[in-house]
């Protein structure tokens, strides 16, 4: 019996050994050596895209062709004005009025100047042709025929110059009403009610049909790329895109900027007005870019960079060069391949070295 007690004893003395290690190892801190992760990230794979390949460039927003309408009659006062800024005009509508008082009464005089005429060049040719027909004979000389067949010629020739002043007076008669030469739009007037208008003076400048064009400067190198027909997205300076096509490539390059110009209309000009300076893109052929998703891309001190994970999972920090982006994706033209893996996100909290767990 006093062996068992022992035994007893003993067992129960090496528990309490037992329990009072562990505590002691629990309560020690744990080693040095072991960091833990700094963060818990997600990768994402550079992928191989094709995408339209752009063309930027910036200009100005002109009229298609402006026309300058002026007096072609010079002296006359201004009575009516039809026309103001901006307002939408019709081929042959009238856009402003001069007195035709004095043109009109110089038509009526040669009018009736003209009926004059007529009849003397009637009576002339009549008394022509009987003495001619009397020619020949005693009762009429040779020279007395001759005299009344140039008086015939002379009230012919006479008559015909009154009908070209008829004409003429005609023309200046019509030039009261100035007239608009096609559709468009009202741009600039300088016709004022009560003004003398001088001949070839301008009136109103008017914008044919209304067309505007982008005037897009493209490096002299870029030139060769462009093709009348490629499309074209611009957006002027506070205002909504626009869609348009090349119409002509300028055939020379502005010395002094080493820029040509290329002409663009515009399908729908909208709210766009001539003048304003717009940024576009030239769509050129399809082609294969690196993409990677925007939050992938860390922008820092004017750089790029992209974090990737080495061997001992710590992110190592890449500079890249970017290029377009479209939607939510960024081309990357230099710095990772295709199929290389980059941390998705939060980069922002990242640093060079850092310790990571990768997560899916």
């Amino acid at each position: 019996m006093k062996t068992y007690a022992l035994a007893l004893a003993l067992l129960a003395t090496l528990s309490l050994n037992a329990q009072a290690q562990q505590a002691a190892q629990a309560a020690q801190p744990a080693p040095a050596g072991a960091p833990k992760p700094a963060l818990n990230v997600k990768l994402v794979a550079a992928q191989s895209q094709n995408w339209p390949q752009t063309l930027s460039a910036t200009g100005n927003l002109a009229a298609w062709q402006e026309v300058a309408v002026g007096s072609e009659t010079g002296g006359l006062r201004l009575v009516k004005v039809e026309a103001q800024v901006g307002d939408a005009v019709k081929k042959g509508q009238l856009l402003a009025q001069l007195a035709s008082e004095t043109l009109e009464a110089e038509l009526a005089a040669t009018r009736a100047g003209l009926r004059e005429a007529e009849v003397a060049a009637r009576d002339a040719a009549a008394q022509a042709a009987r003495v001619q027909a009397l020619a020949g004979g005693d009762a009429v000389s040779a020279q007395q025929v001759e005299q009344l067949q140039a008086a015939a010629a002379a009230a012919a020739a006479r008559l015909e110059s009154l009908k070209a002043q008829l004409r003429a007076a005609e023309v200046r008669l019509s030039h009261t009403r100035v007239l608009a030469p096609d559709d468009g739009v009202i741009a600039a007037r300088e016709a004022l009610p009560g003004a003398l208008a001088q001949p070839g003076q301008e009136l109103f400048r008017l914008i044919r049909q209304g067309r505007l064009e982008w005037r897009a400067e493209v490096p002299a190198p870029e030139l060769a790329q462009l093709k009348p027909g490629q499309a074209v997205t611009l957006t002027p300076v506070g205002g909504s895109a626009l869609e348009g096509r090349v119409r002509v490539v300028a055939p020379k390059v502005d010395p002094a900027t080493r820029n040509g110009l290329v002409y663009v209309d515009l399908l729908k000009p909208g709210a766009a007005r001539a003048g304003m300076f717009a940024r576009g893109e030239f769509q050129l052929q399809s082609g294969a870019v690196i993409a990677l998703p925007q939050s992938a891309v860390l922008l820092r001190n004017g750089f790029a960079y992209v974090f990737q994970i080495d061997k001992e999972m710590r992110v190592r920090q890449r500079k890249v060069e970017l290029g377009r982006r479209v939607g939510e994706a960024v081309e990357v033209r230099s710095g990772v391949k295709a199929g290389d893996l980059v941390v998705a996100q939060g980069l922002g909290f990242l640093a060079d070295g850092d310790l990571v767990k990768v997560v899916k």
